[in-house]
This record gives C-alpha cells, sequence and structure tokens, in this order.
C-alpha cells in the first residue's frame, strides 16, 4: 500500500471531512466507489467510524471485540488498502474513530474476555479489565458478575435454557445467542460421567487414556492462581488438555458418544427440578455467575462504559493493554493510511492527559519523525460529553 504523497513530517490538518459510517450495510468497497464523488465536493478527509473486529451484527462499530482485525462484514485487508489507495490517488487523508476505553462483551469473538471468563484471575488477560475480585458479596469472590438472564437463575435454569455443549474438545455453556466458556478444571463434572457410561470398555486402551486425561485436569492449576509462572502453565497445559480430549474423541467413537450422553444428564430434564442439580453444581464452579439482568446495578463487580453492561472498560494506562489494543492502529499510521485519529470517550481512561501524549509519541515513533514541541505529530481530536457548565479539561491537547 502506498503512503499518502504529502509531506509526512508536518501534522496533517482536515480543511473539510465527510463522515462514512461502516457496517455490513456499507463496506471498504462501497467507500472506493464513493472517493471521487467526496474528492469533487472538497472533501479533504475521509472521516470514518470504528472499522476494527466488533460484534457481529454491530452496526455503529464501538463494541470492538478485536482491536487488531479488521471487521470482516466490513470488508478484507486487500478491500481497505484499495479504498485507501483511492483516497491517496485523489490527496485526501482519513480520520478513524478509536475507541480505547471498553471492549464490546456479548461476541465469543473477543479472546481476552472469553478467556477470562474461562480462568478467571489467573487468565492472562485479567489484569486487561477493570474487575473486582473481591467484591463485599463473598459469592462473588474470584467470579464475574454476567447480568444477562431474562429471569431468576433458578428459574432459567429449571426451563432449560441454560445448555452445556461439547465441540472440537471444550465444553461450553450457551444461553440463547450468549456462549460461555466453561473452566477446563470442571471438565470433571462431566468427564466422570463419561468414565461411567464408559464402565464396559474398562479392558481398551482409550478407556485408559479418558483416565489419564481426567487426571491431568486435577494437575491443572487452579483458576485462581496468581503467580505468573503457573498462570503459564495453566494456559498452556488446558490446551494441550483439550487437544488430547479431541483426538481421543475422533480415534474412539465410543469416548464421543460417551461424552455426548453425560452432557444429555448434566443439561437435565425440563419438568423434573433436581436434574438440574449437576447443571448448578457446574456453573457454581465457574469464574462466572449467571444473573438476572436487573440486579446489574446492585452487584455488578466490572467497570463499564456508563452503564452498559455488554462494554466492559480495558486498562489502557497499563503498558502491555496499550501495546495490545494500539498495534494495528500504529501500523496504519506508519503507513500513511490513518492521517487523523477522533479519541472516542477518553474521559473514561484513568488518565486520559497522559494516554494522549503516550498516543502522540508512539504516533511519531510510528511516523519515524521527532515529536513536535507541541506534542502533535498527529491530528487528534477527542469526542466527550459535557453536562451543564462543563469544559473540556484546558491541558487536553
Amino acid at each position: 500500500m502506498s503512503r499518502l504523497s504529502l509531506d509526512m513530517t508536518t501534522v496533517r490538518i482536515p480543511t473539510a471531512t465527510y463522515r462514512l459510517q461502516f457496517n455490513k450495510n456499507f463496506t471498504f468497497r462501497q467507500a472506493r466507489e464513493i472517493v471521487a464523488y467526496l474528492h469533487h465536493l472538497g472533501i479533504s478527509d475521509a472521516y470514518a467510524s470504528p472499522y476494527f473486529q466488533a460484534g457481529a451484527e454491530s452496526l455503529h462499530g464501538y463494541d470492538i471485540t478485536d482491536h487488531n482485525k479488521f471487521n470482516a462484514a466490513i470488508g478484507s485487508r486487500e478491500d481497505y488498502d484499495a479504498w485507501i489507495a483511492e483516497l491517496h490517488a485523489h490527496g485526501m487523508g482519513q480520520i478513524v474513530d478509536f475507541v480505547p476505553n471498553h471492549m464490546g462483551i456479548n461476541d465469543p469473538q473477543n479472546i481476552w474476555w472469553q478467556d477470562v471468563l474461562e480462568n478467571g484471575p489467573s487468565s492472562l488477560y485479567a489484569p486487561y479489565f477493570d474487575i473486582d475480585w473481591r467484591p463485599l458479596k463473598s459469592d462473588l469472590h474470584d467470579k464475574v458478575l454476567l447480568p444477562i438472564l431474562g429471569d431468576q437463575y433458578g428459574r432459567v435454569l429449571e426451563r432449560g435454557e441454560l445448555r452445556v455443549r461439547f465441540d472440537g474438545g471444550s465444553f461450553s455453556l450457551s444461553y440463547f445467542d450468549h456462549v460461555f466458556p466453561i473452566a477446563p478444571g470442571t471438565y470433571r463434572y462431566i468427564l466422570e460421567l463419561g468414565l461411567e457410561n464408559l464402565a464396559e470398555f474398562r479392558d481398551e486402551d482409550f478407556y485408559a487414556e479418558f483416565q489419564s486425561i481426567r487426571t491431568a485436569l486435577e494437575y491443572l492449576p487452579r483458576r485462581t492462581e496468581t503467580n505468573p509462572e503457573r498462570i503459564k502453565e495453566r494456559a498452556r497445559e488446558k490446551e494441550i488438555i483439550k487437544k488430547r480430549l479431541e483426538r481421543r474423541c475422533a480415534e474412539a467413537p465410543q469416548v464421543q458418544r460417551a461424552i455426548e450422553k453425560a452432557v444429555e444428564t448434566i443439561n437435565g430434564h425440563v419438568g423434573d427440578p433436581r436434574s438440574f442439580d449437576r447443571l448448578d453444581e457446574l456453573l457454581n464452579a465457574q469464574s462466572y455467575r449467571l444473573a438476572f439482568w436487573r440486579v446489574a446495578a446492585e452487584e455488578i463487580n466490572y467497570r463499564r462504559f456508563f452503564d452498559v453492561n455488554d462494554l466492559a472498560a480495558i486498562r489502557v494506562e497499563l503498558p502491555e493493554v496499550f501495546d495490545a489494543a494500539h498495534k494495528l492502529l500504529l501500523e496504519l499510521v506508519a503507513s500513511g493510511a490513518i492521517t487523523g485519529l477522533r479519541i472516542d470517550h477518553p474521559d473514561g481512561l484513568y488518565r486520559p492527559l497522559e494516554y494522549f501524549e503516550k498516543l502522540q509519541s508512539r504516533c511519531a515513533k510510528a511516523l519515524r519523525v521527532p515529536l513536535p514541541k507541541d506534542g502533535r505529530a498527529i491530528y487528534l481530536i477527542v469526542e466527550k460529553i459535557l453536562t451543564g457548565d462543563e469544559q473540556l479539561p484546558k491541558n487536553w491537547p
């Protein structure tokens, strides 16, 4: 992809912008088709809505699930590059709407959040989110409250709306369109039933291998582990166990059938409340607690964007989180694809001013230019809701 044929050592200041709302109904290819028209209108810079990976049906893009992937519904990298090349051919730049404050957590594409739900405090990504692992309510210790149920938990459970699934060597829980991982250490609740279902095959090699997998789970570091080395061990070993289980099911159909039968038992039977006891026990052992959506205001223990349960704040003040969330963005700045930034709701950040300063510094590094004396390496604007007589902080650049 060619760089914009302008002097990249000076900050490009737009003279006229045009907002492009990207989603499945307006893609990179369609944006490319109107570049000449926008140029004819006198537009100097396209002003793009967030186009990084977001919720599957997102029409706005502010519920980002992966900052380092383009939204597949909007187009491929090739489509993006073609759009940028067309902008550059007309001497136009691009301002992108960037969301550093939060992520969408409803979609299983958010691997950071899914990993937290699977592994709790021992997740590699637990520090990325602002979660209170020790809230006042002791039954939420080392758990994340997920207020997504349409009714009281017990009623939802006994209506059979919570279903365990098995696929590719791992277990998950589904609630309508929601999907939650099951912690590997708790697979034993299901695999023990699976072993019972395989009793007639005790002399077979696959039975011994299945027992070995069950034993390996007992030695897996707990989901409350906070020692860095033990966390790495858990992250490594849990995936090995999943692969072993997947391979065993592929090689011995009897194991697959035994697990499927165990899952059917765990899921209970509507009309028989006691049949859901095993599922209830399994869910109580997870790093999350499902709850009626109405309890969110009182019991939620992760920082959100305003009071939107589906948007969890991330801690970009931590160097590793900043780096992880800005990798693709800075690559696009370096290439000249992005010539300006609009930062969404920076007041939600821990230290907004420090964030602006760091972002400008990193943009200067990406552009391979010295940071100007005024600290502005790239055109940057912010969006903040003001109330009453409130004004933007004067020290914001």
